[in-house]
């Protein structure tokens, strides 16, 4: 089973292990939209745990938090970008000028 990725983001042509046309389905911005609102829910409270918790100083939150965003932000795109394309096959949302 291949990858149906080319580079990191962008789908291929077509699915290498069956062949099936990617071609038409289109995700939009609602991957996007679900890893920001889990990001709106989970960095803050993480960002209280640990301020309550270790009170560290300052400037360890300003290297700590946009690195944990930036590692959930590309760790999560692409299984909820896979989510989507598999929810586009299983209910055949496809566009048809594609």
């Amino acid at each position: 089973m291949g990858s149906v990725y080319e580079g990191f983001f962008a789908l291929k042509p077509a699915c290498p292990a069956c062949d099936l046309d990617l071609r038409g389905h289109d995700m939009g911005d609602g991957p996007v939209y679900v890893i920001l609102s889990l990001l709106c829910l989970v960095v803050p409270l993480g960002a209280l745990f640990v301020e309550f918790r270790y009170e560290p100083p300052v400037w360890v939150h300003g290297i700590v938090w946009p690195v944990v965003v930036l590692g959930l932000t590309l760790g999560l795109l692409r299984p909820i970008k896979s989510a989507y394309l598999h929810q586009q096959y299983c209910h055949r949302s496809l566009k048809e000028d594609a």
